[in-house]
C-alpha cells in the first residue's frame, strides 16, 4: 500500500464524513525521532498546541491554519496516526509567546526558557536557507489544536 492510500484508509477509519476531502497530512518537528516523540504526547494528550515560523509558510506558499480545520498526523516513518483539529490561532513576535502557550506544547520541562531554546535552535537551522535569520521580533504561528482520533488516553 502506498503512502496516500495509507492516508486515504486512515482517514477513512476516523468516522469522519467520507465525502469530506482527505485533510492535509504532515509530521512534527525536523526529524523522524522529534516526530514520533511529539506524535507520542500528542497523544497521550500532553501536546495540544504548536507553533511555526510566520516566514517558512509564506516562503513555501502555504495558507495559514484556520481554526475548524482538520489535519493528520504522521509518525517518523510517515505512517497516519492522529486527526486533529486546529482550534486557536494567534501570530506573535517570537519574543511574546506566552509561558502558557509553551507550557501547551508538552516538551521539556514544559518552560518558557526550554521552548525559546528548543524554538530557536530548530528555526536557526530551518531559515538558514532563506532570506530570513532567526530574530526574537519575527512573527511566530501559535496555534492550538485538539486531538480528535485515535482518542487520547
Amino acid at each position: 500500500m502506498d503512502h496516500a492510500q495509507q492516508i486515504e484508509r486512515f482517514w477513512q477509519s476516523t468516522g469522519m464524513r467520507i465525502d469530506a476531502s482527505v485533510p492535509l497530512a504532515w509530521s512534527f518537528g525536523d526529524s523522524p525521532a522529534l516526530a514520533d516523540e511529539l506524535l507520542e504526547l500528542t497523544l497521550r494528550g500532553e501536546k495540544t498546541a504548536m507553533a511555526s515560523a510566520l516566514w517558512e509558510f509564506e516562503i513555501d506558499g502555504d495558507p495559514l491554519p484556520q481554526p475548524g480545520e482538520l489535519a493528520i498526523v504522521l509518525d517518523g516513518a510517515g505512517a497516519p496516526r492522529a486527526l486533529i483539529r486546529t482550534t486557536e490561532v494567534e501570530i506573535v513576535p517570537f519574543e511574546d509567546v506566552s509561558p502558557e502557550h509553551a507550557a501547551l506544547e508538552g516538551e521539556g520541562d514544559r518552560s518558557l526558557d526550554y521552548w525559546r531554546a528548543e524554538h530557536e535552535r530548530a528555526w536557526g537551522g530551518s531559515l538558514a536557507h532563506t532570506p530570513y535569520d532567526f530574530d526574537t521580533k519575527m512573527p511566530v504561528v501559535c496555534e492550538r489544536f485538539e486531538l480528535l482520533f485515535p482518542l487520547s488516553c
